[in-house]
């Protein structure tokens, strides 16, 4: 079963896919045709994509597994808590990964949800 993109997922791939690169704009002309495939049993945010590939071509890429985009976030105290990296295969949207990139004995739980936060409100810079 595949599920239409919520709220907070369309936010992180429109943040990620941002810039005026053609592999990005043609990534982007693929985001109405996107939906949820999958999610990562922990609750991080790591999502898997399903795309009807008939109806918007490939991003002008090379074949097999790629990264095409990454964004780091932090806390609100400019703390780094962790990256979303996003995958393509084929020239295709293929899945988000939440990484956690916080301490082992860290307390914090990353989550796609803490990420979208600390994309829309960004910490201070340190003066």
């Amino acid at each position: 079963m595949t599920d239409a993109l919520p709220p907070d997922l369309a936010f992180a791939l429109d943040a990620l896919l941002d810039d005026d690169d053609p592999v990005h704009e043609a990534l982007r002309r693929q985001l109405p045709h996107l939906r949820t495939a999958g999610c990562c049993s922990c609750g991080c945010g790591t999502t898997d994509f399903a795309l009807d590939t008939s109806a918007v071509p490939p991003a002008p890429a090379e074949d097999g597994v790629r990264t095409v985009a990454g964004r780091l976030f932090e806390a609100e105290d400019g703390s780094l808590l962790g990256e979303l990296v996003l995958f393509a295969q084929d020239g295709y949207l293929s899945w988000l990964e939440v990484c956690d990139l916080t301490a082992l004995d860290s307390d914090v739980k990353v989550t796609l949800e803490l990420a979208v936060r600390s994309l829309k409100f960004p910490a201070a810079p340190s003066p």
